[in-house]
Formats: structure tokens, sequence, C-alpha cells
């Protein structure tokens, strides 16, 4: 899929809505801003939530997303459940959230003349967003599609941040990073040559044989082994620190547009006095790992 068909298919998504639909078709062509990446319909799973959201337009390189807000919107248990979403939503990502309304407090639809004042208020939020991103974190914001599942350009820059959102579509795209050289690899562990490390492909929902939770967005890990829908002991328990190793996260989850990747969340170590047979338990030491380390010079 190359950037073309990316946007094509954003949009086919709002199709059958028609104020979603000029709502952000109207931002995106006064935006103009082909460097600015955009996601309809974002999944945002929050911590220790199984339910998940789709917010109707994120701008990922921005921390921001905008909910278009149509009349259905204005019974009050919808209100709460904005209210709740909101915040989840908040302590999921962290991300600004803006709204722009479709009705008026009397619940009639506004006109085209006043939902177009509130789409430009939001699109010069947006552009000066961006000139403070830019200048606070000393960077020219770019969205190359072509590169985003390509492991070179952070080889090159010499480290990942959790914090630039690192993403791959093959376990061997992120195991490049650490000096594998080979084809395909689908194990869910790889031990790093030469390096008390090992890289973790985990999926952390539960599923079939391990019930693998996320918490503290990110900061710490748990995992239990299950069989027969119940949980179990692991069969090798070694509390022995001397061969602790420490363990670099990428984690298994479903992008919007349902693809199968992997997006680096850092790299963590066993905490050893919350560990037992029946639940590991691990916390996040680095956000940024250094990756010149890895590669021969």
């Amino acid at each position: 899929m190359n950037k073309d068909d990316y946007l094509l298919r954003n949009i086919s998504k709002i199709s059958h809505k028609k104020w979603e639909l000029y709502v952000i078709t109207r931002i995106l062509h006064l935006l103009n801003d082909k460097d600015i990446e955009f996601v309809c319909q974002q999944y945002i799973n929050p911590p220790d939530n199984r339910d998940y959201y789709l917010a109707d337009i994120c701008f990922p390189s921005l921390e921001l997303y905008c909910e278009i807000d149509e009349l259905q919107h204005s019974k009050k248990n919808h209100e709460l459940n904005d209210l709740l979403r909101q915040r989840e939503i908040l302590e999921a990502t962290n991300w600004i959230e803006k709204r722009i309304k479709i009705f008026d407090k009397n619940k009639q639809i506004l006109s085209l003349k006043e939902i177009d004042s509130q789409i430009d208020n939001f699109l010069n939020y947006l552009k000066k967003r961006k000139t403070e991103i830019e200048k606070r974190k000393k960077i020219k914001l770019i969205w190359n599609f072509e590169d985003k599942y390509n492991p070179n350009p952070h080889i090159q820059k010499g480290f990942i941040k959790v914090e630039d959102n690192v993403v791959f579509r093959y376990h061997r795209d992120a195991l490049k990073l650490f000096g594998y050289d080979k084809g395909h690899y689908q194990s869910a562990v790889w031990n790093i040559k030469e390096k008390n490390e090992f890289v973790w492909f985990p999926k952390l929902y539960r599923n079939k044989s391990w019930n693998n939770k996320l918490i503290s967005g990110g900061d710490e890990i748990s995992q239990e082994k299950i069989s027969n829908n119940r949980v179990v002991p692991f069969k090798e328990w070694n509390s022995n620190k001397k061969l602790d190793k420490k363990i670099i996260v990428f984690a298994h989850y479903k992008n919007v547009l349902g693809q199968t990747v992997y997006k680096f969340y850092g790299r963590y170590q066993t905490d050893w006095n919350n560990s037992n047979r029946f639940k590991q338990h691990f916390y996040r030491e680095d956000k940024e790992i250094n990756l010149n380390s890895y590669h021969k010079k």
C-alpha cells in the first residue's frame, strides 16, 4: 500500500456518515499539508478496559484528535459517555481532544457557515500546534509513509524512542534493529547475540495461551499462562537474578487498517519481588534504546 491508497482508504471508511465526511474532508483539503499524518476512525483501547473507542480523526504526530458531535451526542446519556470516553482516551494516549458540533443548544442543526467557522478555528489551532511541537522538539515533522515500517531510518538515526510510535509489520524488521540479518522470524522471543537481552513480541491481551496485560500506561506488564481457561504455573520458574535478562518489547496488535503490527514499548526487567510461579511482573526500565552497540562497525 502506498500513501495515496492509504489516504483514500481512510476517507472511504467514513463515506456513510455525511456530517463526519463533510467536516473531515474539509479539514484535510484546507489543511493541505502532506507532512501531517492523520487517521480516520483511530482505534484506541484504554488500559485495563476491554472496550475500545474509535476517534473520528486523529493526528498522531500532533498528539491530537477531533470528534464530530452529530445530533445523537445531544442526548444526556451520550454526553456522559462522551465525558468518560474523553477521560479514558486521555489516560491511554495523553492526546488533546477537540470537538466540532453539528447542532446548537436547542438541538437544531447548525448552518454550514457556522460549522465552517468551527473548522477554521480548529485548523488554526492545528497549524499552531505543529509549529509549537517542531520548535519544542527541534525537529521538522515529516510524514514519510513509505518508511513507516522500515527499520533502516531508525538504525541510521541510532536510537528508538517510545514517544516516536515505532512500529513494524514483521518480527524480522524489528529484529534488524539489533543485528538480525536473516529472513522471516516467527517465534515470540529472540535472544540478542553477545547481550544479556532478548526481544519479546507479546500479545498484550488475554488469548488462548496467555493473559498479558499492559499496566500504568505501559510502565508495567504482567503475564499469566492459561490452559483450559485456567491460570497454570510456569513450567520453568527460576528466580536466580544472575540469569535475569533485559527484555525489549514489541507488542502485537491490530492497527487501524486491520494489519498486524509490532509496536515498541521499551526495555523491561523482571520484577522478582512481585513475580511467582503463577504470575510474572515486568517493569519498564528504558523508553529509549541506543542502537549503535548492536551493529558492528
